[in-house]
């Protein structure tokens, strides 16, 4: 596949999945001990780490070991990285509030390929501290696929895409995970979101801010989550405003994660701590060429419209 940065993006800091052979960049930090790798509690979506497949890990300490994909799509990722982390085009807000911090790469022994240590992404953990962890993982955009994907790629992209929410409403849930009263975790099967309709979507963002994530969703803390100063909603449409401008890049395939901690909803109405919003996912990523992403941008729009919906 023919690299999807040719002229903006320079292989600094790569380790290739294929020839684990490492350019420069910063130091990662200090390897991780084995022992103290496992694969997040928090996952909603993706392959889990296990000993038949790669997964994500995280060490403990704050910081995430995202494996790299096969092919071509491992090494863009990072090329994104390296890119986006230096570029002086991109707003230090936006970076620094919407996109995890990116710590280099590292090689790692895996349960799934013993012997043979696989290239990973050394990023923030993004819901490190958080002691009951709600999740939520969007993928947004009606198309998923960059330009110049193979046609086989492109066909299977679209079929999921028709299946799911994404064409209809310019985004998908992948995966959901709550923390109601009392501790008892609720979360989303994978059956569950493919199957997923308009009406179940609305009803997949209610439980998520419920109290008693069931059937019966009270959408208690939709307030103090969505709504609000620095909640999920005024943070959408603050990342809304830079993608109405931003021409760089066109993110294909990327997701928005939401996450909270339940047991830091006050009574007063708000989240200790915060609300997290964070843009995951960036093998696809390509030059934005002038262009605005209006398929992003469509897809963030019509999510603001749905959440907004459930705060009103």
């Amino acid at each position: 596949m023919i690299s999807r940065f040719p002229d903006l993006f320079k292989l600094r800091g790569v380790v290739s999945p294929r020839t684990h052979r490492f350019f420069s960049h910063p130091p990662p930090p200090p390897a991780p001990a084995m022992s103290d790798l496992r694969p997040p509690e928090h996952q909603v979506a993706g392959h889990r780490a296990s000993a038949n497949k790669l997964g994500p890990l995280v060490d403990g300490s704050g910081l995430f070991y995202k494996p790299l994909q096969a092919g071509d799509r491992g090494e863009h990722e990072v090329v994104f990285y390296e890119a986006f982390s230096a570029h002086a085009a991109v707003p230090p807000r936006i970076r620094d509030t919407f996109f995890p911090r990116f710590h280099g790469t590292r090689l790692l022994p895996t349960e799934a390929q013993p012997g043979e240590p696989h290239p990973h992404l050394v990023l923030d953990d993004l819901l490190a501290g958080l002691d009951a962890p709600s999740v939520a993982d969007i993928k947004i955009g009606a198309i998923t696929w960059p330009p110049g994907s193979p046609e086989p790629y492109v066909a299977k992209c679209l079929a999921k895409d028709r299946e799911t929410t994404s064409v209809l409403l310019g985004f998908r849930v992948s995966g959901i995970r709550v923390v109601g009263t009392g501790g008892a975790v609720w979360r989303t099967e994978r059956p569950e979101v493919k199957a997923l309709d308009t009406a179940g979507v609305r009803r997949m963002l209610r439980r998520y801010v419920s109290s008693v994530p069931g059937e019966g969703a009270d959408c208690a803390l939709a307030a103090a989550v969505y709504g609000g100063e620095g909640g999920v909603l005024s943070q959408l449409r603050e990342l809304k405003a830079w993608f109405e401008e931003q021409t760089l890049f066109h993110f294909y395939s990327a997701s928005i994660l939401l996450g909270y901690d339940a047991n830091a909803v006050s009574a007063t109405g708000g989240v200790e701590g915060g609300v997290r919003v964070k843009l995951v996912d960036f093998a696809h990523v390509a030059e934005g060429d002038g262009v605005i992403d209006h398929n992003f941008l469509g897809g963030l729009c019509s999510l603001i419209k749905f959440i907004s919906d459930i705060v009103s």
